[in-house]
């Protein structure tokens, strides 16, 4: 892989995010403690990683539309086609090459998915695609874990859907940060916990428990901003930061606290970041009781960078074990002879 820049697109429920990033050498590391007898310095093997290089968020709230219509409106899709076209812009000054343009939750329910994607391929020259909840939480693993290794567990709390993945497990729950502050308002009261209730009956978390967790998305970057009291977004801060479920709590009740006016002048909550972000946190706390995790990271990683990884070889599906009817086994039993018999005529 070369060093040249490549963009992606990522048009959610709440937000569109342009990020152009190129693949780079990575600092050379120690190769395992099994390889020094050679006598010279063991180098591990050279690998390359996608680093960053210019990443712009642009607040749309495409969900708002679909959960009071069904449908993106014209006003939206005018929103969402300047937004594409600064993006263009910028693609063209920097010389870098667009590779994928990804849709999620709201396109994935808008009524007039046809119609926007052609407003988009129009002001962007470049045709998007609406991908699968499933896809979009495989994406997102990828990304992930090209960074921080396997063995992990991968959250990414939308505007319209949340997405975990554990890398053999992937799946999509209907519930994101804009889409409850639609159905409850800025603050969850009673109805939340039979909400949650009601959400996890279908749900099961079994492989995801006790794994280190990551979690990713504008909630997770706001909450980052926040709790650092970084005023400009700053991924190398963000990368990686350890947070425990007490430290949710406090700026969870920080929040709360504030007044709609104060909590929209906190970092990372312009732009109306500040109306989802404590259902976002709510629902953060649910889902890390539920993968039993006392602490979580923050990755500012997401499907953006996982469209820029050449995909994965499909694991081979393991062959099932033939089961033989109790009456099959019966028979076999009484007439061995018969039974291989009929097992060569069938070959």
């Amino acid at each position: 892989m070369s060093n040249k820049l490549l963009a992606t697109v990522d048009i959610g429920s709440m937000s569109c995010i342009m990020l152009i990033a190129a693949f780079e050498d990575a600092p050379a590391t120690p190769a395992p403690a099994e390889n020094a007898d050679s006598g010279t310095a063991p180098v591990a093997e050279p690998r390359q990683i996608l680093v960053p290089k210019l990443q712009k968020v642009k607040i749309c709230k495409l969900g708002e539309d679909i959960y009071e219509h069904g449908r993106i409106s014209e006003k939206k899709i005018e929103e969402l086609v300047a937004i594409m076209t600064s993006f263009r812009m910028d693609l063209h000054a920097l010389g870098a090459d667009i590779q994928a343009v990804a849709m999620t939750e709201a396109m994935r329910r808008a009524e007039n998915q046809e119609e926007v994607i052609d407003a988009v391929e129009k002001a962007l020259w470049f045709r998007p695609r609406i991908i699968t909840g499933e896809e979009e939480g495989k994406l997102t693993y990828r990304s992930v874990k090209e960074w921080h290794g396997e063995g992990i567990v991968t959250i990414d709390i939308g505007g319209g859907s949340t997405e975990l993945s554990n890398g053999e497990t992937t799946f999509s729950i209907p519930v994101g940060a804009l889409k409850m502050f639609k159905a409850m308002g800025p603050i969850p009261g009673p109805e939340y916990k039979k909400f949650v209730k009601e959400t996890f009956k279908e749900v099961s978390f079994k492989g995801m428990t006790k794994k280190p967790v990551y979690l990713i998305g504008g909630t997770g970057t706001a909450l980052a901003m926040v709790y650092l009291d970084k005023p400009k977004f700053d991924y190398k801060a963000i990368e990686g930061l350890e947070m425990s479920i007490n430290d949710l709590d406090a700026v969870t009740t920080r929040i709360s606290n504030l007044s709609k006016e104060l909590r929209a002048m906190l970092p990372g909550l312009e732009n109306g970041r500040s109306d989802v972000i404590i259902c976002g946190l709510f629902w953060l706390k649910s889902l890390l009781e539920k993968l039993r995790v006392e602490k979580f990271f923050i990755s500012t990683a997401g499907i953006r960078f996982g469209l820029l990884y050449p995909p994965e070889p499909e694991p081979e599906a393991k062959p099932k074990a033939k089961k033989t009817p109790p009456w099959m086994k019966k028979k076999e039993e009484e007439n061995p002879s018969t039974s291989a018999a009929e097992g060569a005529e069938g070959a």
